[in-house]
């Protein structure tokens, strides 16, 4: 649809008292929320209450010009090369109070491992954005040296913002595009010894299958990305790699990792990978999965609620960027997602939104320079469910189409931007009133250009109003919330035309004027719980012996239980808001978790907790003489939860039949995650859609999986 208005005009919110009524009811003040554990930065398995900042840091700001690189890599005046920000002008930052003043408790970072230090011949780029790594264990030169890494791991620390660095375990950089000759051929090093390139891969570290045409899942896991040396997770050697360099960076204190490109990994290796974090340190991970639409694909809804991970909510993403910056979409197009991905998504408060990122034009230029959709946006983006992340520069209008351009050098660090101020009256909230944390969504009022929400938890809401329409305001007649009874004066002070608003019983609101091109955010924060209430579970994913913290409200201060299913888990520590436990000795299988105050009363039980089998290992089952008939595909099942146990329903799959390096029909294969060194028993079947099983014949397949790193298990369809 296109924008139903030319001119800009901005009209002051008007408040209509219902003057039958003949009273006005007094205001309900809010007090100031204490200090919760669960918002503290020591929280590194949860950033429900977070708002993550994400940069990248050669644009950022350059604090130390003597680790700038020389030669062709290096000019400030060309968008594909290095600029020179740097740790240490983020540091800088923090130290200056840019993040605390806006309410950013998160800092996403470029991946700090060691990139190529040339040009790339096939675009004249250099890696100065940081996804073409060269050696995971050392440090990218350019944004400084270890020692720097570790001031501001401990600067951001002392001021309550957490860390986050990205990491790409899908590729190295780039080595192949038809005759151009690559001068470091996507080679990989271990600190400092040299492991293999794309060309001369003797120890088969990479997967060879040229370029992905992303027709199908198995060609865009199989099939390099972009020209990128595509690495094979499946060899032992970059399993063992990628497990014990990311726990390098866990070491030193990172908080967080966002994951690159898991659409182009197998899940039964990332699931494997991800077992392996969790048993070092419980942190929260999130990967990207690019989607240009809005539509649910079912390989990403299956990989979001399956691998153990949250995902870069691009869904959410694209609705918001069409009904606000583009007007391709609605409010009610934006609703309608909401309900969509709140219904498919197990974790829906854990997926990370956004409005714009370095893989997508700015908001500014897609909203055609328009501040207010900016500012509307933020609203929004702040106030639903999911973790918010802000991409640097945004806050200052800052513009740019598609990479490179969407990359540009941060504009400024004004603090008087009305984007800054939005972000920084809304930020504090998600820390403050666990309705936006942990609540549930609800539509309350929309049209085409109005978007009204309640996010609830407990009796804590936060109501949202929307109007994207700059030149027509809405009178707001019959809605209805969960407000308590009183007068609310929005969160944002009029920043952005809202006013007070009065309920009545039970919980209408007198009708009132949403100006034009306005939102307001109302809120009732509380302290009082009948029973317990859990917020979130993380990870949701583990071994026995595994940390998990439970965060929420209404816990109490002296200890109960927390039980999975009926067994009781180790409890290492309680508060109100924040339970640390260790994942009981109980079978491998799904949990309802529940929490019971020390007074007896139960909380209702989280759904879907995984417990693994044991330590995980990534495994290639492969077999091969398996003729189909039309419609169906191959899948596995065993006498293990991660093969099914034996329910067909359950059975892994569908396997993958068309590469020329790994296998091609009748061959089928696929990468699973299995606990190390166990006896398993399975055996393959055919289904299809109808639900139609065909078993192979013959006696079960039996092996002992790896003890460590990966394992290959070939056999022969079993026929009468």
């Amino acid at each position: 649809m296109q924008k139903m208005y030319f001119g800009k005009k901005v009209s002051s919110l008007l408040l209509i008292l219902v003057l039958a009524v003949g009273v006005v009811y007094p205001y309900i003040p809010i007090q100031a929320a204490e200090t919760t554990e669960d918002a503290d930065v020591k929280n590194t398995a949860s950033f429900s209450t977070d708002v993550i900042y994400q940069i990248v840091t050669d644009r950022f700001f350059d604090g130390n010009t003597k680790n700038n690189p020389t030669g062709e890599i290096f000019d400030k005046s060309n968008p594909n090369k290095y600029h020179g920000g740097d740790w240490a002008g983020i540091t800088k930052k923090i130290n200056d109070g840019y993040f605390t003043g806006m309410g950013i408790t998160a800092l996403w970072i470029s991946s700090p491992v060691e990139n190529i230090s040339t040009i790339d011949p096939s675009n004249q780029s250099a890696a100065y954005h940081g996804y073409w790594a060269k050696d995971y264990f050392r440090t990218n030169p350019y944004f400084g040296s270890i020692n720097d890494f570790k001031t501001l791991i401990d600067t951001a620390h002392n001021k309550g913002i957490k860390i986050v660095i990205d990491f790409t375990p899908n590729h190295t950089s780039t080595a192949e595009k038809g005759s151009v000759v690559f001068p470091e051929d996507g080679a990989l090093y271990k600190d400092g010894v040299y492991l293999g390139g794309f060309k001369s891969d003797a120890l088969g570290i990479f997967n060879h299958e040229s370029w992905t045409d992303f027709n199908t899942y198995e060609n865009g896991i199989y099939h390099s990305l972009y020209g990128l040396a595509d690495l094979n997770q499946q060899n032992a050697t970059i399993d063992t790699y990628l497990k014990d360099s990311v726990r390098k960076w866990l070491a030193l204190g990172v908080d967080g990792i966002r994951v690159d490109a898991v659409k182009h990994m197998s899940l039964g290796w990332q699931k494997n990978w991800l077992s392996s974090i969790y048993s070092y340190k419980p942190i929260f991970v999130f990967g990207e999965w690019f989607n240009n639409g809005t539509a649910v694909n079912s390989d990403m809804k299956t990989f979001t609620n399956e691998s153990g991970m949250s995902l870069l909510d691009f869904n959410f993403s694209n609705a918001l960027r069409n009904a606000l910056g583009n007007n391709t979409g609605t409010m009610q197009d934006l609703n309608t997602i909401v309900s969509v991905t709140g219904a498919n998504y197990e974790e829906v408060n854990d997926q990370v939104t956004f409005i714009d990122n370095h893989d997508m034009s700015r908001f500014m230029t897609l909203s055609n320079n328009d501040k207010r959709d900016v500012e509307n946006a933020y609203v929004i983006l702040l106030t639903s469910r999911g973790i918010p992340t802000i991409y640097y520069g945004s806050e200052q209008y800052a513009k740019g189409e598609k990479d490179p351009y969407n990359r540009g050098d941060m504009p400024s660090f004004d603090t008087n931007s009305t984007a800054y101020k939005v972000i920084a009256s809304l930020a504090p909230l998600r820390k403050t009133n666990p309705a936006l944390a942990y609540g549930t969504t609800k539509e309350r009022w929309v049209n085409n250009d109005v978007y009204i929400y309640e996010r609830q938890f407990g009796n804590n809401v936060v109501v949202t109003a929307v109007n994207r329409n700059q030149d027509t305001g809405y009178t707001i007649a019959s809605l209805n919330t969960n407000l308590p009874k009183g007068i609310y004066t929005d969160v944002m002070s009029g920043l952005l035309g809202g006013g007070k608003i009065t309920v009545s019983t039970e919980g209408y609101v007198d009708t009132f004027v949403l100006g034009a091109g306005q939102s307001a955010v109302w809120q009732y924060n509380t302290s009082n719980y009948e029973k317990p209430l859990i917020g979130n579970i993380d990870p949701m994913m583990g071994i026995a012996g595994n940390p998990v913290t439970i965060t929420g409200r209404g816990f109490g201060k002296t200890e109960g239980k927390v039980k999975f299913d009926v067994e009781n888990a180790k409890i290492v520590s309680w508060s109100d808001t924040q339970i640390k436990i260790v994942v009981p000795n109980v079978t491998a299988d799904k949990y309802d978790i529940t929490v019971v105050k020390d007074n007896g009363v139960e909380s209702k039980a989280y759904e879907g907790f995984e417990v693994l089998t044991g330590q995980q290992v990534s495994v290639r089952f492969m077999v091969s003489n398996a003729n189909t008939y039309l419609g169906a595909n191959v899948y596995v099942v065993g006498n293990i939860y991660e093969l099914g146990k034996w329910d067909t329903s359950k059975a892994i799959g569908p396997f993958f039949n068309n590469t020329q390096s790994i296998g091609k029909y009748p061959t089928w294969f696929y990468d699973i995650n299995l606990p190390a060194g166990c006896a398993i028993e399975y055996k393959y079947i055919q289904k299809d859609n109808r639900g139609k099983i065909i078993w192979e014949s013959g006696s079960n397949h039996s092996i002992v999986s790896p003890a460590k790193a990966t394992g290959t298990y070939y056999t022969r369809w079993q026929s009468n």
